[in-house]
């Protein structure tokens, strides 16, 4: 059988290296006679793994020491109310930027649980761009900033880190996270799910910074207070340990590839050459204002709508799937996480020019 190129948004594909060793440690990790999803999650033998991974983690992001790292369970749109609930003490108003659909779905969250004040929305736009950095101010007496550094679904992606001053910045990295480097330190939270860069679905990270930990209510029920999850360093109930044990592994893999570094060189050339082919062509088009273009999520549309359901059959005979676009904006999106390899991107751009000159009017 051969392998596809899987192009969605998320649970996206895996390093092949990784799924392999993952096979071949399916059934005895070790030589201890066991499947990691049988093991104890705190036994020595997952106790290595788990701190394995965390180290490899900090090592390949500079998670600098004054940082918890916590592997949590509940995706990331858990995150869009844990992030309130913790943060936003003494009444204190959040601000937010609405630059996307999961921006926006971040803020109904966090309206259930605090004020909040919407200081950009670009939705007037149709969510084409990234606001200027000087089109928005940040109050000093925000309980924190929360922005979506790249739109999974509408493929904007912001090229700077916003300056919040003093008020924690809060960044959903889902769709970015290990794709380049990135100063960690300019963050107070960064959460991601985790099946797009990380691993398989089930796992969600939390870099958050220690300090941040003492607004943390005691109020708060116990698996929803960051405090109470670090304190027990992520084991406060049991955790999604085989999700934990192979974002372990695609850690080492990230490793060997040459690190965030390496990867966000190989990520950018993959975008480039992707819309290349869109940008050369009258056929194809991005909506995306070009300097907020995301490397991760590319969405495109055809000249000629009527053709989507001949191009995503047609692709799919060669290998290429999951191309459909997001129900809420049509078209077609080629999310092209780190385990997208070269050669997928290579055969996409050839089939897209092939299917351009068979259907030009």
């Amino acid at each position: 059988m051969s392998r596809l190129f899987n192009f969605s948004a998320g649970p996206a594909m895996l390093p092949i290296d990784v799924l392999e060793q993952a096979q071949k440690e399916l059934l005895d990790w070790q030589g201890t006679g066991m499947s990691v999803m049988e093991m104890s999650h705190r036994g020595k033998e997952f106790m290595s793994i788990a701190q394995q991974a965390e180290a490899d983690l900090r090592d390949l992001m500079a998670i600098p020491d004054n940082y918890k790292v916590l592997f949590l369970q509940g995706g990331a749109s858990s995150q869009f109310s844990l992030i309130p609930m913790n943060l936003a003490s003494n009444s204190q108003k959040a601000a937010y930027l609405v630059t996307g659909s999961w921006s926006k779905k971040a803020v109904a969250e966090a309206k259930k649980i605090c004020a909040v004040d919407v200081l950009v929305d670009t939705s007037d736009v149709e969510f084409s761009l990234a606001p200027d950095e000087n089109s928005y101010s940040i109050a000093d007496d925000y309980a924190y900033f929360h922005y979506t550094p790249n739109e999974t679904i509408q493929g904007v992606e912001f090229p700077y880190v916003p300056d919040s001053g003093s008020v924690p910045l809060v960044a959903d990295m889902s769709s970015t996270i290990l794709s380049r480097a990135i100063d960690v330190s300019r963050f107070a939270v960064i959460y991601a799910g985790a099946q797009k860069n990380i691993g398989p679905a089930g796992l969600t990270l939390v870099i958050i910074r220690e300090d941040l930990l003492a607004r943390c209510s005691d109020k708060l029920p116990s698996m929803f207070n960051y405090k109470v999850l670090a304190d027990a360093e992520s084991m406060y109930n049991t955790p999604s340990t085989y999700a934990w044990y192979f974002a372990g592994l695609v850690f080492m893999w990230l490793k060997k590839q040459g690190g965030v570094a390496g990867m966000g060189k190989r990520n950018q050339a993959k975008a480039e050459k992707l819309y290349k082919v869109i940008d050369d062509s009258d056929f194809y088009a991005n909506p995306v204002r070009v300097c907020d273009r995301s490397w991760m999520n590319v969405p495109f549309t055809l000249a000629d709508a009527s053709m989507d359901v001949a191009f995503l059959e047609q692709a799919k005979t060669k290998n290429l799937v999951t191309l459909k676009g997001h129900r809420s904006v049509g078209g077609m999106r080629a999310s092209i996480y780190n385990a997208m390899p070269e050669q997928g991107i290579d055969d996409l751009v050839s089939f897209m020019q092939e299917f351009e000159q068979q259907n030009l009017k």
